[in-house]
């Protein structure tokens, strides 16, 4: 069973419910059906137009849930609307999805709680890490996204700035490697972008380019992470980041400036510097000074102390960590880097240590491993 071809089709026929008046919560169940479905049956009896075939088992999920609703009898008269077995236009909805989830009787961060879940196909548990908030506290929230909007016909579309919210979030979840969005988010950013003149547009496509570019790099063969400093330069993808600068520079030249288009001139200097040594860490702090500015986001600090020991020295940089909350996820990993900057090996190896039981992924776990391990084995000699 092809999952890749399955969550690729799950936007555009969700979107097709919708248009035709299922409202989305019903809409969401009755894909999900069709999904299952999909995978007991398509093994043994391939289906030659798939999206055909999900719109119309997913239609007849939805009909049947709503005639045995006796609250939304009034919706049978679609029974005579039941699309026709066949192949289906060929129409990307996925953009115009997001829209329809970013619905003004939802608050921003409920929208996007539940397009991720919906149209973006996170798990609770991403979408709560992404959050910093416990997944049972996510999965209420999207639980109340959902009730709020069922039944709600959905003909006013949410905000610009909503939609960039969720798709900022897609892109870092498959940016991560534990699920391959990246490219999709890249892909929509892009639609949007050709659609709207917003500099926060250009923006976001910009910072997407440029931390994509870096991709290959990151990744050493056996599968182990490769900090920023260690990449392959040569491994990185000019044109992308060339088209990534051209961007951010015309969206720079328009005098808007929004969190995207300082979180993209961050990464536009660790791009444009030949070796991790070269980096312009004072440039890169003082980037850091207006983003925290923009959204007083603690994520944001937490980078920005690790700029701060970079340009100013490891005392420096653990001086500013001392300010935030040692909750905060990646504290633990980020002192042990400037711990181990600053000459104290025995404390970086047990931060290491504690940072890796705190890690989200595996990847990341194993790294931190690694690192403490480094650091005893060179004590022990």
């Amino acid at each position: 069973m092809d999952e890749a071809l399955l969550r690729s089709l799950t936007p555009s026929v969700l979107a097709v419910l919708v248009r035709r008046g299922a409202d989305f919560a019903a809409a969401e169940d009755a894909v999900q059906d069709a999904l299952v479905e999909a995978v007991r049956g398509w093994p043994a009896d391939p289906v030659r137009d798939p999206k055909g075939w999900l719109v119309t088992v997913a239609w007849r999920r939805f009909l049947d849930a709503t005639r045995s609703d006796t609250a939304r009898r009034r919706r049978e008269h679609l029974v005579d609307e039941e699309p026709a077995p066949g192949p289906a236009p060929a129409v990307d909805d996925t953009l115009q999805l997001y829209f329809l989830c970013a619905h003004p009787s939802l608050t921003p961060s409920s929208a996007v709680a539940l397009t991720l879940r919906a149209v973006g196909g996170l798990t609770t548990r991403q979408i709560a890490r992404a959050y910093l908030v416990p997944e049972a506290t996510m999965a209420q929230r999207i639980s109340r996204a959902k009730r709020t909007v069922s039944g709600v016909r959905f003909d006013r579309p949410g905000d610009v700035a909503t939609v960039l919210r969720v798709l900022y979030l897609v892109f870092n979840e498959g940016y991560s490697g534990d699920v391959d969005l990246a490219a999709e988010a890249i892909r929509l950013t892009r639609q949007l972008a050709a659609s709207i003149d917003h500099p926060e547009v250009a923006g976001l496509l910009a910072l997407m380019l440029l931390h994509h570019a870096r991709r290959a790099a990151r990744t050493a063969p056996d599968g182990s992470l490769v900090p920023l400093a260690e990449q392959d330069r040569g491994r990185w993808d000019t044109g992308a980041i060339a088209e990534g600068v051209a961007i951010l520079q015309a969206a720079l030249a328009r005098d808007r400036l929004g969190e995207f288009q300082a979180q993209a001139a961050i990464a536009a200097l660790h791009a444009d510097a030949p070796t991790a040594e070269e980096t312009d860490w004072v440039q890169i702090v003082e980037w850091y000074d207006e983003l925290a500015g923009l959204t007083d986001s603690p994520v944001v600090r937490l980078n920005r102390a690790v700029a701060v020991g970079e340009a100013d020295g490891p005392r420096a940089g653990l001086a500013a960590l001392a300010a935030l909350d040692a909750a905060l996820p990646r504290h633990t990993a980020v002192a042990a880097y400037l711990h181990e900057r600053d000459g104290d090996p025995a404390t970086a190896a047990r931060l290491y240590a504690e940072a890796a039981r705190k890690a989200p992924d595996l990847a990341e776990r194993d790294h931190l491993m690694r690192q403490a391990a480094r650091l005893n084995a060179r004590r022990s000699r």
